[in-house]
C-alpha cells in the first residue's frame, strides 16, 4: 500500500473498529446496564446519529482549513469519545457518547476519500479509496472479532479503550505520514450547496441510506441471530464476525475495481440486488450452520463491495464540492445503519423470531436498487439543451 494512504487505512481501522464492535457487543451491554438487546440496539443508532449530524455540518465548518488539518482534528474527536465511552457509567451516558463519537466518522471518511482519490494514479480513484476502506474491511476480519472477544470474556469498556489507543496511533500517522495538500474548496458554503440543487446527489443519498440499511438490518443483529436461530455457542461470535469481515476484505476490492472498470452506477445496481437475494438466503438457510457462515462472508462480501462505487459516484457528481458530497454520502451510510438498526429491532420487539430482521432489509435492498435504477434512467435520457440568446434584426431572442 502507498504510505500516504496509511493514516487514511489506519483510520477507517478505528472507525470500523467501534462502529460494527457494537453489534457483538449488545449481549453484553445490555446484561451490564440490565436492558434488552433491542434497547441496547439503540446503542448503534445513537452512533449512527452522530455520523449523520456531523458529517456535512463538520466539513461544512472546517472547509477554509487544509484536509490534512481537517483529518487530524476529527480523529482528535474521535479518540476523546470513545475513551469517554469505555467509563459510561449508565446506558444514557454510553448513549450520548456513542453520538459524540459518532460526529466525526463521516467527515473523516468524506475528507479521506477526496483526498485518497487525489493521491492516486489518474484512472484508479475509487480503488484508492477502497484501500482507506480497507483499515474498516480488516476492523471486521481482525479488531472487531477481537473487541468482541475482549468484551465477552472480560469488559467491553477494554474494548473501547482500545479503539482510543488506535485513534491515538492515527493522528501519528496523520501528522508524520500524509502530505500536506493545498486546501479544495475556494468557494463558499452558499456555493457548494448550490450542487444540491441537482436531483442525482439527492438520488446516490437515497440509494446510500434507503439501501445500504437493508445490511444493518442484518448485522445489527447478527449475535442473537447466529445465538438463538443457528444455534452457535455464544462463545463463537467473535470468529463468525471474522467470516464477516473477510467477506468484507474481498468485497472492498472487488467494488473498487468494478467501480474503476465500470461505471460506478452500474455496479451499484448489481451490488444492491445481490444484498437483496442474500438476505433472502439468510431468512431460509439460518437454522444450518454450515450455511449460515457461507451466507455470512457473501453478505459481508456485499457489505463493503457497494462503498467505494457509491463514494466515487457522489464525488463525480458533486464536482466544486467533493468534500461535502462524500461526506454526505458517509451520513446516507449511517442513515442506513440507523434506519436497519431500528426498523429491524422493530419485528423483535413485536415478539417475531430473530430472523425476521433481514426481510426488513431484504424491502430496503430492493428500495435502494430502485432508486439506483431512477438515476440510471435519467442519465440515458436525452439532455436538453440549455437556452442561449440570439439576434435576428437587431431582436434579442432567448
Amino acid at each position: 500500500m502507498n504510505k500516504r494512504l496509511l493514516p487514511l487505512a489506519l483510520g477507517g481501522l478505528g472507525i470500523g473498529t467501534t462502529e460494527f464492535v457494537m453489534m457483538g457487543l449488545l449481549p453484553d451491554i445490555a446484561s451490564d446496564f440490565n436492558i434488552s438487546i433491542p434497547t441496547a440496539g439503540y446503542m448503534i443508532s445513537a452512533y449512527a446519529l452522530g455520523v449523520v449530524i456531523g458529517a456535512p455540518l463538520l466539513v461544512a465548518a472546517s472547509s477554509r482549513m487544509a484536509p490534512k488539518n481537517i483529518l487530524i482534528g476529527l480523529m482528535l474527536m474521535f479518540t476523546v469519545f470513545n475513551v469517554l465511552s469505555a467509563f459510561a457509567p449508565s446506558h444514557t451516558t454510553l448513549f450520548l457518547a456513542r453520538l459524540f463519537a459518532g460526529l466525526p466518522h463521516g467527515a473523516f471518511f468524506g475528507v479521506g476519500s477526496v483526498v485518497a482519490s487525489r493521491l492516486a494514479d489518474k484512472g484508479k480513484e475509487a480503488q484508492a479509496i477502497s484501500k482507506m476502506f480497507a483499515g474498516l474491511t480488516i476492523a471486521n476480519l481482525l479488531t472487531v472479532p477481537l473487541g468482541t472477544y475482549i468484551g465477552h470474556h472480560y469488559s467491553w469498556r477494554y474494548t473501547f479503550g482500545s479503539i482510543g489507543l488506535i485513534g491515538l496511533l492515527t493522528l501519528a500517522a496523520l501528522y508524520f505520514l500524509l502530505p500536506a495538500l493545498p486546501k479544495t474548496n475556494n468557494g463558499s458554503i452558499k456555493s457548494e450547496l448550490k450542487v444540491f440543487a441537482r436531483l442525482e446527489p439527492w438520488l446516490i443519498f437515497l440509494i446510500t441510506a434507503i439501501g445500504t440499511g437493508g445490511l444493518f438490518c442484518w448485522i445489527s443483529y447478527i449475535a442473537p441471530l447466529m445465538i438463538k436461530v443457528s444455534n452457535f455457542d455464544p462463545a463463537t461470535v467473535p470468529y463468525i464476525m471474522m467470516v464477516a469481515g473477510l467477506g468484507m476484505v474481498v468485497g472492498n476490492f472487488v467494488g473498487g475495481k468494478l467501480a474503476d472498470h465500470l461505471k460506478p452506477l452500474n455496479a451499484c445496481v448489481v451490488l444492491l440486488i445481490a444484498m437483496a437475494v442474500t438476505l433472502v438466503l439468510i431468512y431460509f438457510v439460518s437454522s444450518n450452520q454450515n450455511l449460515s457462515l457461507i451466507m455470512t462472508f457473501i453478505a459481508g462480501s456485499c457489505a463493503l463491495a457497494i462503498a467505494a462505487p457509491i463514494q466515487i459516484l457522489m464525488i463525480q457528481m458533486t464536482k466544486g464540492a467533493e468534500m461535502l458530497g462524500a461526506s454526505v454520502t458517509q451520513a446516507g451510510f449511517n442513515i442506513g445503519n440507523a434506519l436497519g438498526a431500528f426498523l429491524g429491532g422493530l419485528p423483535l420487539a413485536a415478539g417475531f423470531g430473530y430472523s425476521s430482521p433481514v426481510l426488513v432489509g431484504v424491502i430496503m435492498a430492493i428500495f435502494g436498487a430502485g432508486f439506483a435504477w431512477v438515476l440510471v434512467i435519467r442519465e440515458k435520457a436525452p439532455q436538453e439543451e440549455p437556452l442561449t440568446e440570439f439576434e435576428v434584426s437587431g431582436h434579442k431572442f432567448l
